[in-house]
């Protein structure tokens, strides 16, 4: 059984270093730099997006959350680990300059984030029970002219998600979760430490559950409460941190970027180096972390209650501002700099006392005297929490394209069961897994995006550019019949 277990774990990361070849990162990066340009660099309305994502949703349209819950929902599936083991994952296979690279997924990323966003709520359709239902597997049965084609890629993409939700939804964020708090209690080995995963492992299994069992709206309903907090308690930490070595910051941000550019190796070889590596690392965390171009925000963004495609389209644009132009900046720079301040972790990964990314974060945190291990942990629950809830709500919009309404109880079990294996399953499996159904999702999603640039384009001239985004799109919504 272990050499059965060795030889599929080695299968996954040779698939995984394939699907995430030059080819996924020219067609990731490709998408993001064709629309910042196609829609006149629409990062410029970074403004007024987040000042509509804080505005009052438009109660008189049609949709079934708020724009800000919508928003939140997205964010609880993205702010997560990674942001946090993410981000030093990068930095630990792909070296200081992965944390650029990183960063600029983030900046072009938005106008991606934007397109996708666009073209779900304006393919949307309701169920017969007036609920919206959108994603990219919407935009292409209804938006391609070739409907065989956009059917086949509909499906696709949609089984993608499904997927993909047991893998970066709910095993990689319980895997996380247990490893960090895990390692925090001294002296478990063994069977004790195999009894301390499942303890963790049925806790987050009926925690979930409370709250998935509601749908979209219940996730709704948590994440508009619970992200903010845990966003401002995990940028504090960090704030505090680079405070503390505010002497190394400039330091850090020169390596960062000089490693970017040059593969330079840093730390004595410790971490990654080389530009391939930087990229590769840099553009795989980076999806990971902001999701733009893969298609997920759009599946939970089609419900919010929206006038028109654009002003939802600038919410969710204002996610990816947030998760990675700031959020996973700040993490990148806080942990180069704790390392420059701390020759002791070089050495610690040198000599194999340190190996783990999560282990780099808590060592990062352990700068600040008691408070800070456990602002790590509450935030690490809190993200890997809202993550799976978030997650949760993407499948749940898959299962209702693949197989109906009658599909969605099972999905929410068989999803339970992803989760406390994650707390039990091994990390570095969990995240290749995940990289390679991120991957496949970005395919059909990103094709729609292309496909559908024009309508994208005309409509972000009327609405965002020519003064109108008070104007409500008063197309008539179709109704998509619950499957047998």
């Amino acid at each position: 059984m272990e050499g059965f277990v060795e030889a599929f774990s080695a299968g996954v990361e040779a698939v995984d270093s394939f699907v995430w070849g030059w080819v996924m990162i020219v067609l990731l990066l490709g998408t993001h730099l064709i629309m910042t340009v196609r829609t006149k660099f629409i990062q410029r309305k970074i403004g007024t997006a987040i000042k509509l994502s804080f505005s009052r949703s438009d109660s008189d349209a049609a949709g079934d959350v708020s724009q800000f819950g919508a928003l939140t929902a997205a964010l609880a599936a993205t702010i997560g680990t990674g942001n946090i083991v993410g981000v030093a994952t990068g930095l630990f296979a792909g070296g200081p300059g992965a944390i650029f690279w990183m960063w600029i997924t983030g900046v072009f990323g938005i106008a991606t984030k934007y397109a996708e966003t666009y073209i779900s709520v304006k393919y949307r359709v309701k169920d017969e029970n007036g609920e919206m239902l959108g994603g990219a597997m919407y935009a292409l049965e209804r938006g391609l002219k070739n409907k065989s084609v956009g059917k086949v890629l509909a499906v696709l993409f949609a089984l993608f998600a499904f997927i993909a939700s047991f893998g970066i939804g709910a095993s990689v964020q319980s895997n996380a979760l247990s490893g960090v708090v895990t390692s925090y209690i001294p002296g478990l080995e063994g069977a004790t430490l195999t009894g301390t995963n499942a303890f963790i492992g049925v806790m987050l299994v009926v925690l979930v559950g409370i709250v998935i069992i509601g749908g979209v709206k219940g996730v709704t309903r948590v994440a508009e409460k619970l992200v903010p907090l845990m966003a401002v308690l995990y940028a504090a930490g960090c704030l505090v941190i680079i405070a503390m070595h505010w002497q190394y910051v400039g330091a850090a941000v020169a390596l960062i970027l000089e490693c970017a550019f040059t593969g330079k190796a840093a730390f004595g070889g410790a971490v990654g180096s080389g530009i391939a590596l930087a990229l590769q690392y840099g553009f795989k965390r980076g999806l990971f972390s902001n999701e733009s171009g893969l298609g997920s925000a759009p599946l939970v963004a089609a419900n919010a209650t929206t006038k028109n495609p654009a002003r939802q389209a600038l919410v969710s644009m204002s996610g990816t501002f947030w998760d990675t132009v700031i959020i996973c900046a700040i993490t990148g720079i806080m942990l180069v700099s704790t390392m420059l301040a701390n020759p002791a972790i070089e050495q610690g990964i040198m000599d194999g006392s340190i190996t783990a990314a999560a282990q780099l974060t808590t060592t990062a945190f352990a700068a600040i005297p008691v408070l800070g291990p456990l602002v790590l942990s509450v935030g690490m629950i809190l993200f890997s929490y809202s993550t799976m809830l978030g997650w949760s709500a993407y499948g749940n919009r898959a299962v209702m394209y693949l197989f109906g309404q009658k599909g969605i109880r099972p999905y929410q079990i068989v999803f339970l069961i992803f989760v406390f294996w994650g707390c039990l399953g091994g990390g570095e499996l969990v995240w290749n897994i995940s990289d390679i159904t991120n991957a496949l999702m970005a395919v059909p999603n990103c094709i729609a995006v292309l496909a559908l640039g024009t309508v994208i384009v005309k409509g972000t001239q009327h609405y965002v550019y020519d003064g109108n985004l008070e104007e409500e799109d008063t197309t008539e919504i179709p109704v998509r019949q619950s499957k047998a």
